[in-house]
């Protein structure tokens, strides 16, 4: 299996590195920017990034998707009429339209139906606007990146900061883009050439729900792998087999054959009883690390409509609680708040 090692040489270049400390001394458990700062900015965006990086995260993590002519692009989904201002521009309005996205029918803009340029002149907005108004206000500043700017962005980040500031890069719906001519893997793949990010100890980190990809890459980098597992469903790639499955110890070790790591919802290690507080643990995380597999926790958000009714207004508390399980790593939309309780740890 390939070596798992989310620590490893800065990206900078051979000049800057010189200068960086050695990025194996990044703190554990660590904090990935789930999509950027993205509780206090817009959601894959400069802003989101940088604030995340100045916040002490040891990851930002862009989620990818396809444009029209192939290139990698920063979204959520590739249906983005909730989080840019595809919607009100006159000019795009007859690319609304209806499609099949791993099962589900959905409605709106899908980055795959523009190039790149067209793309370009979008501008993102706040995906949560009632819950997150002081995000909103920055609604209109700031366009769509790519997955090369966001490289770019943490390289910045590691020469301003002198930190080792890693990338962690979640495939969306990479069969379905098989399905329409747009695979992912080959721009994927050239950007971690572009980038020397193809070997075990690099600071990158590559993430998918579905199945292939991950075997796919496991095959052709080095670079650490990230099986997601959601308490619901399955991968879309692999029809009659659940997520739940491949979280039993039978499952865990399938996936130590082709990943490095799991990457979980909060409920699978901490469930919630029929009131919504947090429940006894599970043996996930143990199972995990006992089939050699690291365990990063999704997502930690600040707002009380995400938390268990124990841990309403106590984020900090939340975030301690799963550091003392064992966790691995966190996401988190508030990587500053997920910084300092690990910096509370004893």
């Amino acid at each position: 299996m390939i070596r798992f090692i989310l620590v490893g040489l800065v990206l900078a270049s051979p000049v800057a590195a010189q200068t960086m400390p050695d990025a194996r001394a990044m703190p554990h458990p660590m904090v990935i920017a789930h999509r950027g700062a993205s509780g206090e900015r817009p959601e894959h965006t400069r802003a989101a990034y940088d604030l995340a990086i100045a916040q002490g995260a040891d990851f930002i993590e862009p989620d990818l998707v396809m444009s029209r002519d192939g290139h990698l692009v920063v979204r959520h989904e590739n249906e983005i009429s909730e989080t840019t201002d595809v919607a009100s521009r006159p000019e795009f309005a007859d690319r609304r339209t209806t499609k099949t996205i791993d099962g589900r029918r959905v409605t709106g803009w899908f980055t795959e139906d523009f190039s790149l340029a067209e793309l370009q002149t979008l501008r993102a907005r706040e995906r949560l606007p009632a819950l997150r108004p002081a995000s909103a206000t920055f609604d209109g500043t700031e366009a769509i990146l790519t997955f090369q700017e966001v490289i770019d962005i943490a390289r910045a980040g590691s020469a301003s900061t002198g930190r080792a500031i890693g990338v962690a890069p979640e495939l969306k719906h990479p069969s379905y883009f098989v399905s329409i001519g747009l695979p992912m893997e080959p721009p994927l793949i050239e950007a971690l050439v572009a980038n020397d990010l193809m070997s075990a100890d690099g600071t990158i980190l590559i993430q998918c729900f579905e199945v292939e990809a991950l075997r796919a890459l496991n095959q052709s980098t080095d670079a650490p792998l990230l099986q997601l597992l959601s308490p619901v469903g399955g991968p879309a790639d692999q029809p009659g087999i659940t997520y739940a499955e491949m979280a039993t110890p039978q499952g865990l070790a399938q996936i130590a054959s082709y990943a490095d790591a799991i990457g979980v919802e909060t409920g699978m290690i901490a469930p919630r009883d029929p009131s919504g507080a947090s429940a006894a643990p599970t043996a996930l995380v143990n199972d995990a690390h006992g089939a050699g597999l690291r365990v990063i926790a999704w997502t930690f958000r600040a707002e009380d409509i995400f938390l268990p009714t124990d841990h309403r207004g106590d984020l900090a508390g939340w975030l301690r609680r799963f550091y003392g399980l064992g966790v691995d790593g966190v996401f988190s939309d508030f990587p500053a708040q997920a910084v300092a309780a690990r910096t509370a740890l004893p």
